[in-house]
């Protein structure tokens, strides 16, 4: 499946022609930018969008627990991992929110973990290491309950933060999560895209941890993962 990632900077360039011409199959975002600008891009696109939030998002509820898209791919199911608060709440209208998940859309099965490490107090999206270390369990429960124990692992892991060591930076804002080398291995991830680490005009290379491929996808990128 052909993927449009995108995160934390507004590109000019995604004319609504240049995102057509990608003939993407659907479109994922890794955090920190306005929700305008991804209903726009999910618009111009026709395809299903998921996101998690950043650090700099407000707090966003989950949506109803049955999801359809209204797009070919049919009813969305959120697989039951905890016991949350359901309603509209804020962010991109129509949009999947990851935070916390695991989902399947045309048999490519996804999670997802927002969130930059806490360098801030009382700050939504900011959490300690051991706080996303709970978050991190939590999202393996869901993706490893008895009732889907026998399926695969995870296609695509969204996140917006690193993983600590994998392109990630030394100052306290932007290192990455350790709990997240744990996620990886259980979940089994083809691929990993996040945010949150701005190239500032220097190359930021893909990288691996074992078969997973770890994608920093600032301001986009054109990404293929398969089922």
């Amino acid at each position: 499946m052909r993927i449009l990632a995108i995160a934390d900077e507004i590109d000019r360039g995604l004319t609504v022609a240049r995102m057509r011409a990608m003939q993407v199959d659907l479109v994922v975002s890794c955090g920190d930018l306005p929700f305008e600008y991804l209903e726009f891009v999910m618009g111009a696109m026709n395809k299903p969008l998921f996101y998690v939030p950043g650090n700099h998002d407000p707090e966003v509820a989950h949506r109803d627990p049955f999801i359809n898209s209204g797009f070919a791919g049919g009813p969305m199911l959120r697989l039951p991992d905890h016991e949350a608060l359901w309603g509209p709440g804020p962010g991109p209208e129509g949009g999947i929110n990851l935070d916390g998940e695991v989902v399947e859309h045309k048999g490519l099965r996804i999670a997802g973990l927002g969130g930059s490490i806490r360098y801030r107090p009382e700050v939504a999206n900011q959490y300690t290491e051991k706080e996303m270390q709970r978050r991190v369990r939590k999202l393996i429960r869901a993706a490893g309950r008895p009732r889907y124990r026998r399926r695969r692992p995870i296609d695509l892991l969204v996140t917006h933060s690193p993983p600590l060591g994998v392109g990630d930076m030394p100052d306290e804002a932007h290192r990455g999560f350790e709990s997240f080398h744990a996620l990886i291995d259980r979940l089994g991830p083809k691929l990993m895209v996040h945010g949150h680490i701005h190239p500032h005009g220097f190359d930021k290379p893909d990288r691996e941890i074992g078969p997973t491929l770890i994608a920093n996808v600032i301001p986009h990128r054109i990404l293929e993962v398969n089922p």
